[in-house]
């Protein structure tokens, strides 16, 4: 018997993601994958799983869901106020659930996305192209390429033992962005000085055009070249300026190449931040060299590499489960026996 969580409501633009399809985009397939690639990895960690293991990644408005088995589950992302059997329970940390519950998870009061990851595996539908992550443009991935519907089955496994659960949780303070980092693109110098001085001077924020293809952002038109280009492939990042002098931070779902010139690149530190800012925040652009983009990179990793070892060093404190206790009981007869 496959176990399950059923869909109950599916709240905004809930879909499967994985850590996305990595090397096809040269074939032409866009790479999507989770948005937010610190709240999914983060939530997978909470829950044991490989940081890239498939989960549920909601827009805005989270799911409501019935679960067939026991497991684990973690929320983590934009902030809200969930619920397991009409009880609340905290965002970012390991939570027990037991067959037949219902999660409620609501609506964000901060942010624009939000995961779900489900222990001993997550999600477990069949994987297209190395990957279960839902591109909804093409119809690829996830459960029939779409977004999940009211009665969908999400394949699941049951899970009744997690190591350390009440060391897994960890405490956040939502980032207000005000300077968005960036690395020089490939189309830098095609830019007038002006054009560079204006880019990193005036304050942009977040359009109401946004979505897992790209944000666009307001603000004084830029100095575009007059030089046409050639497509080129797209990273997860690129900052293009349109004709119209606007710029589109590129995003998961982005087309597999683009012709606009690429003025930078978003650090993939501060990506994340700039993913869950809403319309209407003023930020600035502020240029980096690519070492400190390594280095404000290993910091935001370095949260999740001491939680991972905050975990490890708690895996066998209380409750660790049926199985792990005996085990555990048997080490200490074989040490009391030396």
């Amino acid at each position: 018997m496959i176990d399950f969580v059923k869909i109950l409501n599916p709240g905004l633009s809930t879909t499967i993601q994985d850590r996305g399809r990595t090397g096809h985009q040269i074939e032409g397939f866009p790479e999507s994958g989770a948005m937010d690639r610190f709240s999914f990895r983060l939530a997978n960690m909470l829950v044991n799983n490989p940081l890239s293991t498939a989960g549920l990644e909601f827009v805005l408005a989270g799911p409501t869901m019935k679960f067939s088995c026991d497991t684990f589950i973690a929320i983590t992302g934009g902030k809200l106020k969930a619920t397991l059997n009409n009880k609340p329970i905290e965002q970012n940390r390991a939570v027990q659930v037991s067959a037949g519950s219902i999660l409620n998870v609501g609506q964000m009061t901060e942010g624009n996305y939000g995961y779900i990851a489900f222990a001993n595996g997550g999600v477990t539908t069949r994987p297209v192209l190395d990957s279960c992550s839902t591109t909804l443009r093409t119809g690829m991935g996830g459960i029939d390429g779409t977004a999940l519907q009211h009665g969908d089955n999400v394949p699941i496994i049951e899970s009744v033992v997690m190591p350390s659960l009440n060391a897994r949780k960890i405490s956040l303070q939502p980032e207000q962005i005000r300077d968005v980092h960036f690395v020089e693109g490939p189309h830098w110098n095609m830019f007038s000085e002006s054009a560079h001085k204006q880019f990193s001077n005036q304050e942009y924020e977040i359009s109401e055009q946004m979505d897992r293809m790209g944000y666009r952002l307001s603000g004084e038109p830029l100095e575009t070249p007059e030089k046409s280009l050639l497509s080129e492939g797209t990273v997860f990042g690129n900052i293009q300026i349109t004709r119209d002098g606007s710029p589109i931070v590129l995003m998961a779902d982005r087309q597999t190449t683009g012709g606009y010139p690429v003025i930078g690149t978003v650090i993939a530190a501060d990506l994340v931040d700039l993913i869950q800012t809403r319309p209407g925040v003023k930020f600035r652009f502020v240029k980096v060299s690519l070492d400190e983009a390594m280095d404000k990179l290993v910091a935001k990793r370095k949260i999740l590499n001491d939680t991972f070892i905050k975990f490890y060093e708690n895996r066998y404190d209380e409750p660790i489960g049926p199985i792990r206790r005996k085990s555990v009981r048997i080490e200490k007869l074989i040490k009391q026996s030396k």
